[in-house]
Formats: structure tokens, C-alpha cells, sequence
């Protein structure tokens, strides 16, 4: 897979530069500028702000990553709203990603020679609005980014289970137009250099993906369109970590979540208690990984000290205290100087600046089938295969990460038979969604709506004393994120109209596929 992105980042620096704002009007406004650029580049740029940052509400909610601090950090941790953290991802995708994937559509529809394009543009529109569904419920999308072509600033909200029926044709249909013999768009793909293979294996993939999201709903619809993604003839799913889609990062343009946690969040946040546990009760190789223990946690990594990564010494940090409160937590390990002496994550590898982020994964996607199989949606599949394959899929991702030795074969196969991890049928939905929430790690936006879908892994709720009461009324865990601030005070009318009809705008209202 080619990731060379020396030739377009100076490019891609100055179409963010030039179109960052953060006005109402430029969400659906695709500036003159950018509209005039290479498409090319355009469409690289809507692929790199899709790696959206998560840490605030998502990965908390999922219980890998906890902070006891509340004000400007307080959102996930205490199950409340906090405008500036719930409206990241409603902001980052209709103000980077989409706009830029509109305009490729708009530009390239009535383009034969530029066909891939299209469709690959098609496909990943529809995986943004996926993770907006997945996250707010109804959204704006047949008015979205209508702005700079109609001057309708005010788009209405679609429902969202029409937006998903929506979002399938999209990956059905775009998926089947890619043609190898149309043309590639080369490096300017920053997941596979233009390989039309592997985007047909991406948008079954993503295809699978949403799939599995009817399970709880709709099992007939999900085994129908489980059947159309794994199709051989339609091109499949991904089969091998050289498929995975994923934006890899450079010491010049770094990694957005890592920037925060490395800069003055570093001695803020911590990793959640029920991730280290269960990483550590089953002798999970990528501990040493993920968990860290600094000698300065407060400290940059040159001055740090030592990186203590036996995973006997990792402990995570407790959900429901505050500062205050967590030095009586339970086995409180105490503080060096202002930070706790709890597991960080490791500065080195998982979250170096120059970390990649994973989208969709091989990985994932194994373990899709692996449930997809255990459900009978799959006639010639193995359960157990695809589940081992999945684990062993998401171990060899961790090379990426860089610094710390690879993990061995033998470490691998010890894992696959260690009790709690070998496959049992009896237990076959807990444990591969065990392993999707540890494959999903850093993709916390799809670790949060598998835990959703899925109700695995067992976790505690966080119930901190004074948590939003929806989220108490919702069974202890928050089922979707509150609309911006901004669209209540300019565009109230249609988001009103959403709420009337999907449910209050509240943490505790479940989006149409989590009934």
C-alpha cells in the first residue's frame, strides 16, 4: 500500500488553512478556493480529517481512556453535555470531509474519465455520515453542502433510518461502478494509492459494517446485506491488513488525538480501569503496546523517565471520581506531583505523534463475519476461524506503531488458547465483541457503536453523582450525542423537527438502530 504523501501535504496544509472556519454558513459553503483546487487533492484532504477526534465522549463511554478532571474536560467521564467535546464530530465531518466529498461528486458526476473518483468519493461520503448517524441520530444529508450551490444555508434533518437506507445504495452502487479499466487516481489516495480492488473491498467492507448494525432490529435485512458484501463476484471484504483503510501520519503532520494527549493533556488522562483489567486478567500481548508507566508522567517523553511496560505493574483508572474523590478509590496507587500514578498510554508507540489512525480494518471485519457466521447468516463460513483471524489481524496491526518488538508467534498462538480468548460457541457474541472493542481501539467512534449494537463488553456504568438524568433513565451508559449549541440558535427549526421525532435531545435517547 503506498503511503507516500511527501508531494501533497504542502497542498493540503494550505486548503485547511484556508478553510477552518467555524461559521455556520461555511458548513455548507464550499469556499472558492478549495472549489477550484485539484480534485485529487481535495479528495485526500476529506480522507485525512476523517480520522475525527474521539477521546472526549466515545473512547470514555467505552471505558479506555478516563480523566477524574472536570470543567473544559468533562464530558465522557461524567456522563454530562459539554457542547465544545459533543459537537466534534457534527463540525469536523460537515465542515472538512463533506464539503470536500460534495464538491469531488458535484465536479466529477458528468466526468466518465474521472468515474472512479466518483464512486470512491460516494463511498466515503457515505462512511462520514455513517459515523454522524451513528453518533447524533437524524442529520442534515440530501440538503447537506447546498450551501455554496443553492444558498441553503439551513438544511433540514433527514431521518435517520432513511438516511441509512440512503447510505447502503451508496455503498452497493458506488462499490459496483469502480471499473480497473477507468483510470486511478494514484497518490492521491491516501488509503491505497488508487487500487480499485482494494476500494471495492472497502466498500463491502463498510457494507458488512452497516449490515451488522441491524442485528438488533432487523435480522433478515442484515443477512441479506451480509450476503451482497461478502459476494466474490462483487469483489468481497477485505482479506488482509493490506487492505485496512488508514490515514498514516508524519512528523510534520501529526496525529490530531496525539497532539492533545501529548501536549498539555498528558498528565490529564489516563487509561480506563476496565480496559487494563481485562487486557491484563487475559495476558494480552498488546498491553505492553498500549499501557505505560512514566516515572514524570507530567513530563514530556524525552523527560519522562523511564517507560516502565510490564503489564503486571498497568493499573487503570476508576470511573466516578473526581479528583478528590479517586484518592479514595480502591486500590489508589498515589500521585508524582500533579499526576496520578495510574497506566498512561504509551507515548511511543499507540499514541507517538506520528501514530496511524485505522478506519476499517481487516480486523474488524473478521470479527463481522465471525458474528455474521455464528448467526447463520453465512452458509460456508467458520466462526472460529474468522474470530482467530480477527485477533491475529489486530495483533499484527500493532508493527505500525512502531518502537516496541513485534509480537512473536508463540505470544499469538498462547493467547488464542488462554481461557476467557479461545473460542467457545458458547460464548461466541461476548467474546468476538470482546475483541472488536480491543480491535476498535483508537477508532472509538465504531468502539462506541459496536458496544451499542452489540451490549459486549459487560461494562460497569460510569454513574458519576451528578451525571445527566438521562443518562441514569438510559440504563447507566450514554446512547448518543446532544446537537451543537450553534444549531439550536440558527437552524432551531429543523433540528426541532428532528427532535420531534426521533426523541429529546438528550445523552440517553438511542439512535433508530439501538432500540
Amino acid at each position: 500500500m503506498n503511503k507516500n504523501l511527501t508531494y501533497i501535504w504542502m497542498l493540503l496544509l494550505f486548503i485547511v488553512n484556508s478553510s477552518c472556519d467555524k461559521n455556520f454558513k461555511e458548513i455548507n459553503t464550499n469556499p472558492a478556493l478549495a472549489n477550484d483546487l485539484d480534485l485529487n487533492y481535495l479528495f485526500s484532504n476529506a480522507q485525512r480529517l476523517s480520522a475525527i477526534v474521539s477521546y472526549h465522549y466515545q473512547a470514555e463511554i467505552v471505558q479506555q481512556i478516563n480523566t477524574p478532571y472536570g470543567g473544559q474536560l468533562a464530558a465522557g467521564n461524567r456522563n454530562i453535555i459539554n457542547d465544545q467535546h459533543a459537537n466534534e464530530a457534527f463540525n469536523t465531518l460537515f465542515t472538512g470531509p463533506i464539503r470536500y466529498l460534495i464538491s469531488v461528486i458535484d465536479k466529477t458526476a458528468e466526468r466518465p474519465d474521472e468515474s472512479n473518483l466518483y464512486n470512491m468519493a460516494r463511498i466515503w461520503k457515505a462512511y462520514c455520515f455513517q459515523v454522524l448517524v451513528d453518533t447524533y441520530g437524524d442529520v442534515p444529508y440530501t440538503e447537506a453542502g447546498l450551501g455554496y450551490t443553492e444558498a441553503n444555508y439551513l438544511p433540514k434533518y433527514d431521518a435517520s433510518a432513511t438516511i441509512y437506507e440512503s447510505l447502503i445504495r451508496e455503498y452497493i452502487e458506488a462499490t459496483d461502478a469502480l471499473d480497473t479499466d477507468k483510470g486511478s487516481i494514484g497518490t492521491g489516495d491516501l488509503f491505497y494509492a488508487g487500487d480499485i480492488a482494494k476500494w471495492k473491498k472497502l466498500g463491502n467492507s463498510l457494507l458488512l459494517r452497516i449490515a451488522m448494525r441491524f442485528t438488533k432490529i432487523d435480522e433478515e435485512k442484515a443477512k441479506t446485506l451480509v450476503n451482497m458484501a461478502i459476494d466474490p463476484l462483487r469483489g468481497g471484504v477485505m482479506n488482509s491488513n493490506a487492505d485496512n483503510a488508514f490515514v498514516l501520519f508524519n512528523a510534520n503532520y501529526t496525529n490530531s488525538t496525539s497532539n492533545a494527549l501529548l501536549a498539555g493533556e498528558r498528565a490529564n488522562y489516563y487509561i480506563g480501569k476496565a480496559f487494563v483489567d481485562f487486557l491484563k486478567d487475559h495476558h494480552d500481548p498488546r498491553l505492553r503496546y498500549i499501557a505505560v508507566k512514566y516515572d514524570n508522567p507530567s513530563n514530556p517523553l524525552e523527560t519522562a523517565g523511564n517507560a516502565n511496560t510490564n503489564p503486571d505493574a498497568q493499573q487503570g483508572m476508576p470511573y466516578g471520581y473526581d479528583e478528590s474523590s479517586i484518592e479514595k478509590a480502591p486500590g489508589f496507587p498515589g500521585k508524582i506531583g500533579s499526576a496520578f500514578k495510574y497506566s498512561q498510554f504509551n507515548r511511543a508507540t499507540v499514541i507517538r505523534l506520528e501514530a496511524p489512525e485505522f478506519l476499517v480494518s481487516f480486523s474488524q471485519t473478521q470479527l463481522l463475519l465471525a458474528e455474521a457466521s455464528y448467526r447463520g447468516f453465512i452458509v460456508n463460513g467458520n466462526t472460529g476461524t474468522y474470530y482467530n483471524n480477527g485477533i491475529l489481524a489486530h495483533m499484527e496491526q500493532t508493527s505500525l506503531y512502531g518502537a516496541d518488538p513485534a509480537i512473536s508467534a508463540t505470544e499469538k498462538e498462547t493467547y488464542l488458547h488462554e481461557p476467557g480468548v479461545s473460542f467457545d460457541p458458547n460464548k461466541a457474541l461476548q467474546q468476538i465483541n470482546e475483541q472488536y472493542w480491543i480491535s476498535s481501539f483508537r477508532n472509538w467512534s465504531e468502539a462506541w457503536a459496536n458496544f451499542r449494537r452489540s451490549g459486549y463488553p459487560s461494562l460497569s456504568p460510569i454513574n458519576f453523582p451528578s451525571q445527566d438524568p438521562s443518562v441514569t433513565n438510559s440504563g447507566g451508559f450514554i446512547r448518543r450525542l446532544v446537537y451543537p449549541l450553534r444549531e439550536l440558535s440558527v437552524n432551531s427549526v429543523n433540528m426541532q423537527e428532528a427532535i420531534n421525532r426521533m426523541g429529546a435531545n438528550n445523552l440517553g435517547t438511542s439512535v433508530f438502530w439501538d432500540q
